[in-house]
């Protein structure tokens, strides 16, 4: 049974705090950045009990009562249990809005997987400040854009990590950036910015209330995946983000005994949310933080604090099973490995039950809202072959064509969605809303899917991988599960090439298992045609490379695989094809 969470602003001794020399200010339009919902169907979701009025600096701060002593956080040497991180938060809290920072105002957080992470966010969360994630991998154009776009006032980083200087990103960050006054080093040499312990010491002693937010309040702003363009930012609310939390830990059994290894970057939705740290927090579990994906680093952290489940990308994850294939790691803790960010590869995903001993759960979502598990007691056919069915009864799933007519029942189109946690519009970008919405409110999620007769989802690939070879639609996923399938390719790619001729060809870029022995080209065609695959499906081109160019969400680059191509021909002498810039 997860623990309640109570409401904010109860009548209790522990409420009766005092601001010192602090006030908040009342509710302005800064705290609600998101498009709101119909009336009918905000007073519908209520009544069926999906938003409950709840807010993040509530669930930290009864968490902290009902389970205090444990260890709720462990990141290097740091170990903080629920109520050292709730007096942290509220600290953190009391000394940003002692610096002038208000109820709605934007900060970016740009961290890595450090245990600051979640002390800051709840912090900013107890505030009512918004807090403006940003991935490790981003730079000055994305955090630039985001200090634009969210109109943000703070900006925390790490100084230097992973080789980068990100409190010199800082002081580029403000110089193009007048009105973005605070920035706060959370880790390391604070430079000429603010260290998080000054802020921390400022705020020391000053009582706050759970929460200064609202639910129905904008909680944060998130970055949009996909590999092309800027990041759009994503409004969620209190009250619709801890529903996903809610149903997340329950569907995938979570308890306080649960320890959950964040091995992918913590400022994206899924390690986030799926259940991910936040809904580790919400079942009284630990948080162990890994600095990366890796195997090396993750065995370890597996052992050492008896991790019970994670999630990954597929691309970590195979190589996840190629190091646990040579055996010699202790991971009997775990029980699931989630997969999702990716459609896992039916070829790979029959390998993870054998190689790691755990259950498979595939996840397909998006930060925009829409959440799909597949249940942990389903049968092996569904846990392989679909990615879930969605979270809630009231997911609205709408398959079309391309004119926005229903396809047939079991037959791919585009999938259009909307909920109780799917958002109504991006922040501030009327023109991707015009793109991505219908009038009714439905987001266009640009995925191709099918629906199952059980209402289980099997993605068929994004609608920019589809690639159309006179006239012939053809699925890069179908054809990545077939080469998958060699036993001497450890991962592949195909992508789209705009071609005079046939209006696009297809390349195939293999990550062979013995780099220095790797299959001909010709021998993998042959292989593909000898699976009876349609000869337009097979390859037009296989490209061998040693490693796969990574989104911020380390999800496989196929922009940059197209720019790799175009430069390759470019080396040759060859002229790419009318359209073949990526």
């Amino acid at each position: 049974m997860l623990p309640a969470i109570g409401r904010p602003w109860g009548v209790t001794a522990s409420l009766r705090t005092t601001l010192a020399a602090i006030d908040l200010p009342d509710m302005t339009d800064a705290t609600h950045l998101h498009q709101p919902w119909p009336e009918g169907l905000v007073r519908h979701y209520v009544a069926a009990g999906y938003w409950r009025g709840e807010t993040f600096g509530e669930l930290l701060h009864e968490r902290a009562e009902t389970c205090g002593g444990r260890i709720a956080v462990v990141g290097g040497a740091t170990r903080w249990s629920y109520a050292e991180l709730d007096r942290r938060a509220s600290d953190i809290a009391a000394g940003l809005l002692a610096r002038g920072l208000r109820r709605g105002d934007r900060v970016i957080v740009h961290l890595p997987n450090i245990p600051a992470f979640v002390s800051v966010v709840f912090g900013l969360f107890r505030a009512g400040l918004i807090p403006v994630y940003a991935l490790p991998a981003h730079r000055i154009a994305e955090i630039g854009h985001f200090a634009v776009t969210g109109h943000a006032r703070a900006y925390v980083c790490a100084g230097q990590y992973g080789g980068f200087d990100y409190g010199g990103l800082a002081t580029t960050l403000q110089a193009r950036c007048p009105w973005l006054e605070h920035v706060v080093v959370a880790q390391g040499d604070p430079g000429q910015h603010t260290a998080l312990t000054e802020i921390e010491r400022a705020g020391a002693g000053i009582d706050l209330p759970w929460s200064a937010a609202a639910a129905q309040d904008t909680a944060f702003l998130q970055a949009s995946g996909g590999t092309t363009g800027l990041p759009k930012l994503i409004p969620r609310t209190h009250d619709d983000y801890i529903y996903t939390l809610r149903e997340s830990a329950r569907i995938c059994g979570l308890t306080a005994d649960s320890v959950f290894l964040c091995a992918l970057p913590m400022a994206h939705n899924f390690p986030m949310s799926s259940p991910g740290f936040l809904g580790t927090l919400y079942a009284g579990g630990r948080v162990v933080l890994s600095p990366s994906p890796s195997p090396d680093v993750c065995f370890q952290l597996i052992a050492q604090e008896r991790a019970t489940f994670s999630s990954l990308v597929p691309p970590a994850l195979l190589l996840w099973l190629e190091a646990a294939r040579h055996g010699g790691h202790d991971l009997s803790s775990l029980r699931v490995i989630q997969v999702g960010g990716a459609k896992l590869i039916p070829e790979v995903a029959r390998r993870v039950g054998p190689v790691l001993r755990v259950t498979l759960q595939q996840v397909f979502g998006m930060a925009e809202g829409l959440v799909n598990y597949t249940r942990l007691d389903d049968d092996e056919d569904t846990i392989i072959h679909t990615q879930g069915r969605p979270i809630s009864p009231d997911d609205d799933i709408l398959i079309v064509d391309e004119h926005d007519h229903p396809v047939a029942p079991g037959q791919p189109g585009h999938l259009l969605t909307r909920g109780p946690y799917t958002l109504r519009g991006y922040y501030n970008d009327p023109a991707a809303n015009a793109r991505a919405f219908t009038r009714d409110g439905h987001y266009r999620t640009g995925d191709i899917v099918r629906q199952t007769a059980e209402g289980y989802l099997v993605v068929e690939g994004r609608a920019g991988d589809h690639i159309n070879r006179a006239g012939e639609k053809i699925s890069a996923e179908e054809i990545e599960d077939h080469l998958l399938a060699h036993p001497r390719v450890f991962d592949a790619a195909v992508v789209s090439v705009p071609d005079a001729y046939l209006g696009e060809r297809s390349c195939a870029f293999v990550i062979a298992s013995d780099s220095e022995h790797p299959p001909r080209a010709v021998e993998l065609k042959r292989w593909m045609r000898e699976r009876g695959l349609a000869a337009f499906k097979v390859p037009d081109q296989i490209i061998f490379t040693p490693s796969f160019a990574a989104t911020a969400a380390l999800k496989t680059n196929r922009r940059a695989l197209r720019a790799q191509l175009r430069a390759q021909l470019l080396q040759d002498g060859q002229t790419p094809s009318p359209g073949a810039s990526p």
